[in-house]
């Protein structure tokens, strides 16, 4: 799978909670109209408006952060995307934010995560419900509902729907809907033991069809100084860069025969899933949870696309391509020419999920005992293909004279180098049985300790391809060495531990000291097969810790918490697709590297006056790669290397602050903004080029009408900047000193969520 690394962020200044504080102690539900309150406007993303924007920590992302009733909502979304099963819809009863510390010892992942909880309805009432409706001025049209209510003495049952119509910011010509998603819900529930125990089952099903990246490119003038400017008046964000449709040749790299794609294709993803839900409190204070489920998905595909280096062209001329608009080649093109790259994904995925939980007060000390049993199987392919097209808005895709390994001839067509650049395959699976500990213990009035470890026996079993991808690589085929290409088993088995100690200690009433120490372990995932994968010399334990402390003040008006934090992660595996600049030719490379992060962050939670509320954060950073060496030979014979090492890793801001500022107008009408200043980032590995810094904004007003009814209106975007963002195509090996040769260069890259008016509504009864 085509990995694409988040942002990462140093938001290391709030206090970890102890672990299970936020554990219900009631199992009677409520129709909640907003989610759990402290989760840092955690579900405000400006760059995806259906995944909870990701908290960063200093590293890349640890796969899933979003967990459903404890557990993963997909166990892994390299394939089947979070958010073609996951939505933060009405089936919800709420949010919150589980610290880093917490998921390392839960989960064995280091991250912060969102953990949901759903909607049972257990309630005292017959009959409730909340109906919401969401809207933009693009046309986007979002209705969810859950109906929930008693069956009979100590049943309940629930129901949801959620429909998502979304065109997207842009008109595009292949599709109607830049996202179309389903989700539905239904479960019943029983309560015993005098209202202390609970025991549910709940059926899911996901249909989504949602582009990705496909949409998420554009092309812009790199200016030299960190900003761009338009590039013949095509407006990120609000043109597609996309052409109006039509079918691409391909070659499955199954079998080598050769395909047809449309752009509507190979998008798709349905998922059926059973989930038991269990909690007893025990007259003694005891309390066992068990939560499982059970998912299938037997389509979770994906496309990618990608860019290369632009260039101008008169009749056509492009080496011996010959690029025209017509298949016969009568009609050259003349203009910008981007040579394009798409990656198809098909997957089909299972997974059986159980946590179960002991936790009971035992004097000053709140004990709690937890094991996971977590299996998940992927069956896995993608092929991968090259074609140009025109630079404007709906591109030509044009022909060429291209050689076709699998025909033997050079022919006019739209595409070439068919499954050169990382096609990828793996078929296996991989287990998780962890049993972890934590206590939390009030030592004194004053001095407080959480301390807590994890073990896991983690068994990986999985196919892997390790020979170097060339043009017509498939399974079954003969590679230039007349090896034929056939996937080997690998089988690990292995022991990944955690570990954690936080503490805080009131010097006075109003301030102390906190500090906090975890790390966690894990080895290679059967994801990073799927490429050519890391040779038994590359497989390396993966470490991760985490150190951080410093001092907290809080009064009547104030709560404010400022750490020093360091982070480092070893061993990360990269697959990285290297283009040698000025062309549109790509070769693949794994790289294996580290990086570390040091960082200073100040977060205060602020309220000076009755209706008003400002959360501010401010975090300086420094996260570098480490051992990121890498050297690749084109087929002119140029050899070129990637040398990134002590540098600042790419995409991520040195500088970020945030505020948040809110105002009750009245009881019932809520002001709120929230703004995000991102600073310098590079834009590609060795810092040859960078974005300036740019604020991310977010505003809107709430009015809850009536007891039933409440409105919102917000704009996304607030000042309208326009930019791009996220890595520039094609420019992987361009160093410092030749940075200043590409100012004024056309380029292509993701770009910023434009200015959005959306509205709400939402209806309980």
């Amino acid at each position: 799978m085509k990995m694409s690394y988040y942002k990462f962020l140093l938001y290391s200044a709030i206090l970890a909670t102890p672990m299970g504080a936020a554990a219900q102690t009631q199992v009677k539900d409520t129709v909640a109209t907003s989610k759990s309150g402290d989760n840092r406007n955690v579900m405000l993303n400006a760059a995806d408006s259906y995944k909870p924007r990701e908290i960063q920590i200093g590293l890349p992302s640890e796969d899933v952060n979003v967990y459903e009733n404890g557990l993963p909502a997909v166990y892994s979304s390299s394939v089947h995307k979070l958010s073609a099963h996951w939505r933060n819809d009405a089936s919800l009863k709420g949010t919150m934010l589980m610290t880093p510390s917490e998921s390392a010892i839960a989960t064995g992942n280091i991250a912060y995560a969102v953990n949901a909880e759903s909607q049972l309805g257990i309630s005292d009432k017959k009959f409730q419900g909340v109906v919401n409706w969401h809207g933009n001025h693009f046309g986007l049209n979002t209705f969810d509902l859950n109906l929930s209510g008693r069956l009979a003495k100590n049943w309940f049952w629930t129901a949801s729907m959620y429909q998502n119509y979304d065109p997207g910011t842009q008109k595009q010509r292949y599709t109607d809907f830049a996202d179309r998603t389903q989700i539905f819900h239904a479960g019943i529930t029983r309560v015993f033991n005098e209202g202390r125990g609970r025991a549910t089952l709940l059926y899911k099903y996901s249909y989504s069809k949602n582009p990705g990246n496909f949409n998420n490119q554009g092309p812009f003038i790199y200016n030299g100084d960190g900003s761009v400017s338009e590039f013949q008046g095509f407006k990120l964000g609000r043109y597609s860069y996309v052409p109006n449709g039509g079918h691409l040749t391909y070659y499955d790299v199954m079998d080598g025969k050769a395909k047809s794609w449309d752009f509507q294709q190979a998008m798709d993803n349905h998922a059926n899933e059973l989930a038991f839900l269990f909690e007893n409190t025990f007259s003694n204070g005891l309390k066992w949870t068990l939560n499982a489920k059970y998912m299938d998905a037997p389509r979770a595909n994906y496309v990618d696309f990608g860019g290369s280096t632009i260039s101008q062209i008169t009749d056509g001329n492009l080496g011996n391509y010959m690029l025209t608009t017509d298949e016969a080649g009568t009609l050259p093109y003349s203009g910008y020419v981007e040579g394009r790259r798409t990656w198809l994904h098909f997957g089909k995925v299972r997974s059986f999920m159980l946590t179960t939980e002991l936790n009971k007060q035992l004097g000053n000390h709140n004990l709690r005992l937890g094991l996971n049993e977590w299996y998940y199987h992927l069956n896995y392919h993608s092929s991968s293909f090259q074609w140009y097209a025109s630079v404007n808005e709906y591109p030509t895709i044009l022909y060429g004279n291209y050689y076709n390994p699998f025909t033997g001839l050079t022919k006019r067509s739209q595409t070439y180098d068919f499954n050169e650049l990382s096609p990828e395959y793996t078929k296996g699976s991989e287990n998780k049985l962890a049993v972890y500990l934590t206590d939390t213990w009030q030592v004194t009035p004053k001095f407080k300790l959480l301390y807590g470890a994890r073990l896991e026996y983690y068994r990986m079993s999985a196919d892997q391809i390790s020979a170097s991808r060339y043009n017509g690589f498939y399974i079954g085929g003969t590679n230039a060495a007349g090896d034929v290409i056939t996937p080997a088993n690998v089988t690990k088995n292995k022991l990944n531990y955690a570990a954690t100690i936080q503490g805080s200690y009131a010097l006075t009433r109003q301030f102390g000291f906190l500090a906090d120490a975890t790390v966690a372990t894990r080895f290679p995932r059967i994801s990073d097969y799927a490429g050519t994968g890391p040779t038994e010399e590359q497989y390396k334990r993966v470490t991760i810790p985490l150190i951080r402390g410093g001092v907290y003040f809080k009064n009547n008006w104030i709560d404010l918490t400022s750490m020093i934090t360091y982070i480092s992660k070893s061993n990360n595996i990269d697959q990285q697709n290297l283009t040698n600049p000025g062309t549109s030719e790509s070769k693949t490379v794994l790289l294996i590297y580290n990086i570390h992060t040091l960082g200073w962050t100040t977060s205060a939670e602020i309220d000076p006056f009755k209706g008003f509320h400002l959360h501010a954060l401010f975090t300086w950073q420094k996260p570098q790669y480490s051992n990121y060496n890498a050297s690749v030979t084109f087929n002119n014979g140029n050899t070129m290397s990637v040398n990134a090492d002590k540098m600042i890793v790419k995409e991520i801001p040195q500088v970020l602050i945030e505020l948040d500022p809110s105002y009750n107008i009245t009881k019932d009408v809520r002001l709120w903004t929230s703004f995000r200043y991102f600073g310098k980032t590079y834009a590609n590995l060795q810092e040859a080029f960078y974005f300036n810094g740019h604020w991310e904004t977010f505003g809107g007003i709430n009015w809850q009408v009536n007891k039933h009814l409440s409105l919102g209106a917000d704009v996304v975007n607030i000042f309208n900047v326009s930019g791009a963002k996220g890595t520039i195509n094609g420019t992987e090996l361009v160093t410092k000193d030749d940075a200043k040769k590409y100012a004024g260069y056309i380029m292509s890259g993701s770009y910023l969520r434009p200015f959005t008016v959306e509205f709400s509504a939402s209806l309980r009864f």
